[in-house]
């Protein structure tokens, strides 16, 4: 599993772009709940765009349960009517960039969640993704490379442990845009990084233990740090 950093603003117009394109297509054909949209070559040749961004717009779609996709069969349009289909694209196109502190306050806040639910259902292999994250993070930062992809991964097998498949979304959603501000900001320096592996190693063992109160209180000192370099900004 590997996170990669988009061009955010580009992205982020094509697949608007896109989503539009396709509540347009809605529309003009009539389409109604239970009705299936064209391939997704189709689509992206259609829309002369790229295969990988129809399917980006249509998974973003799906989240917001405009369109629904059954493998082997397509894409199809959910049961919901007109009026509400185009509120909601209208809203998702209108939704703005989040600001580093909100994203900051947004994860503190699902995390200290996440982590209780996880210290709570994990599972023998959701502490082989954690710490396989958790290796892969130590060992960049003891070789001196930057390792924030390393870390959101040991916090996103966290989120998968919680067995909540929203938070889980949720993360995968905020991640990429934390990373690209913690890129921008330089917000983690060598001596914040190594502290971070006894920090992410501590909130490992609570979660091992399956200790929901420590994983949170360990989890809370993990964000300290960035807490306060949030607020000082």
């Amino acid at each position: 599993m590997k996170l990669e950093v988009l061009t955010k603003k580009d992205n982020q117009e094509t697949l608007n772009i896109i989503i539009a394109k396709i509540r347009d297509y809605i529309n003009y054909k009539n389409l109604e709940p239970d009705d299936k949209l064209p391939s997704e070559r189709m689509l992206s040749e259609k829309f002369n765009v790229t295969r990988s961004s129809v399917r980006e717009a249509i998974q973003k779609l799906e989240f917001y349960g405009i369109l629904k996709s059954i493998p082997q069969s397509g894409t199809f349009v959910a049961n919901i009517g007109v009026i509400a289909m185009n509120g909601i694209i209208d809203d998702i196109l209108r939704l703005g960039e989040s600001d580093f502190k909100s994203l900051v306050e947004t994860r503190i806040l699902l995390e200290l969640k996440t982590v209780r639910l996880a210290a709570l259902r994990r599972t023998d292999e959701d502490l082989v993704q954690m710490e396989n994250a958790l290796e892969a993070y130590s060992k960049k930062v003891l070789n001196g490379e930057n390792a924030v992809q390393e870390d959101l991964l040991f916090h996103l097998a966290i989120a998968k442990a919680s067995g909540n498949s929203t938070i889980n979304n949720l993360m995968l959603i905020i991640t990429p845009e934390i990373i690209t501000y913690f890129a921008k900001l330089q917000v983690c320096d060598e001596n914040q990084s190594r502290a971070g592996i006894d920090e992410h190693k501590a909130v490992f063992e609570a979660i091992k233990s399956q200790n929901p109160q420590l994983a949170k209180q360990n989890m809370k000192e993990h964000f300290k740090a960035l807490y306060n370099y949030c607020y000082n900004v």
